[in-house]
């Protein structure tokens, strides 16, 4: 076993006489704004065996039923066990082949991350972290679901820093069983999982120990006495959030239990190399809207020293038109990082709210309506992810975006949560 935070575990398959298509379903927290997607899903499924009958999409998160829909989850859950639908591997990982919905080939292995390794919290030095802030009112709900559940279901994708691709190399496919291969509902693409034998978890455990090497580590990222980060967090930063603050409260409900080998300890997640093809990172834009504009701009001019040229770029819409300004007074190692500071400091002063927009074109739009002015930033290379969090900590909310919502994690595995 490696010394990273990264294991094997006790994982769930479903049995290969379910229909897969109809029992992989897309992370719950995708098309949070869209039922015809959800109610497209629940008409595929119908009454067949489904992880959709295990989880909570998050568009019903606040609907007054939400309650009957928590017990149903944990219902179903039970009856699923009980009916032997699943096939338990035991000290397993599974390697995942993903062909995204874009054609482009998407390598991950799923484990367990240890909850003990992990720590969301800004300026954390765990050697698992969150790269955007967690926002801690949004796991309350999400506990609920978790508790009393005797399973977890992952859309948890976090990425390692591996440029040589050490770790997936180490794999073989052909020597592997395989142990599922569908198509994937509503333009999800195709997917397959293989059992990874122990040979083979062995050296994926000793190329994760060589990452994590702390002098390694600092002559990589030329910084001395740098903690390892070895896991940075995809996507799925709130469901881990959860699994760990759930692990917390058990803890301290039961002060004098060992929880050294619990099950609640650790969290099914999927790691991902950050240098797959297969992974585009996305600018996130901002519009603020019931603002003065004037005074916004003036007050951000002053504090980011605006002008025409400089270290970080944004470029700002009024009415359509684009003007590029450059900031002389960074505020974070990211120009979205920088100017979400500023904003979040001088919008509390002067009033406004801040929106999250993907696609320049849709700022242009905005930014005619009166009071309102855009904000669009330059995409984030993936190689400045690791360093920025080093440096920096979590980055600002709605930083990138990985991915369209067709190709996040879909659920197919499952793990035991409780004794």
């Amino acid at each position: 076993m490696n010394t990273t935070a990264f294991h094997n575990a006790d994982i769930l398959i479903p049995n290969k006489d379910l229909n897969m298509e109809k029992w992989a379903v897309i992370a719950c927290d995708q098309y949070t704004s869209d039922p015809a997607y959800w109610d497209g899903v629940y008409e595929t499924v119908g009454s067949s065996p489904s992880s959709l009958n295990l989880i909570l999409p998050e568009i019903y998160l606040e609907d007054e039923d939400v309650s009957d829909r928590i017990e149903n989850i944990h219902k179903c859950m039970d009856k699923y066990i009980s009916d032997g639908i699943f096939t338990e591997y035991k000290n397993s990982m599974i390697y995942v082949e993903r062909v995204q919905s874009n054609g482009i080939l998407r390598k991950g292995i799923i484990g367990a991350i240890d909850l003990e390794e992990y720590d969301f919290s800004k300026g954390s030095t765990s050697q698992v972290r969150a790269t955007e802030a967690t926002v801690v009112e949004r796991i309350p709900p999400r506990i609920k679901v978790r508790q009393g559940a005797p399973l977890e279901l992952p859309h948890i994708m976090i990425l390692i820093d591996d440029e040589s691709d050490s770790v997936f190399s180490a794999i073989d496919k052909n020597k592997l069983e395989k142990l599922y291969d569908t198509r994937l509902m509503q333009n999800g693409g195709e997917i397959s999982g293989y059992l990874i034998d122990d040979d083979t978890q062995e050296l994926i455990d000793r190329a994760l120990t060589a990452l994590s090497d702390p002098e390694a580590f600092s002559k990589k990222y030329g910084m001395e006495n740098t903690p390892v980060l070895l896991y940075a967090m995809g996507d799925g930063n709130h469901s881990l959030a959860t699994a760990k603050q759930f692990y917390e409260q058990l803890k301290k409900s039961n002060p004098d239990k060992d929880f050294s080998n619990h099950p609640a300890r650790y969290a099914l997640a999927e790691i991902v190399n950050l240098h797959s093809e297969a992974l585009q990172f996305e600018a996130i834009h901002r519009i603020v809207t019931d603002v003065n504009v004037t005074e916004l701009l003036t007050d951000l001019s002053e504090k980011l020293g605006l002008s025409d040229n400089g270290v970080q770029k944004i470029t700002i819409v009024k009415n359509g038109v684009h003007r590029d300004a450059y900031i002389n007074n960074p505020l974070s190692n990211l120009a979205v990082g920088s100017l979400q500071t500023a904003l979040d400091e001088i919008l509390f002063e002067i009033g406004g709210k801040v929106d999250y927009i993907h696609g320049s074109d849709v700022i242009d739009t905005l930014s005619k309506k009166e009071n309102s002015v855009g904000f669009i930033l330059p995409d984030m290379d993936k190689s400045e992810l690791f360093p920025t969090v080093i440096k920096d900590g979590a980055l600002p909310r709605k930083t990138f975006s990985m991915g369209h919502a067709d190709d996040k994690r879909f659920y197919i595995e499952a793990r035991k949560i409780t004794e």
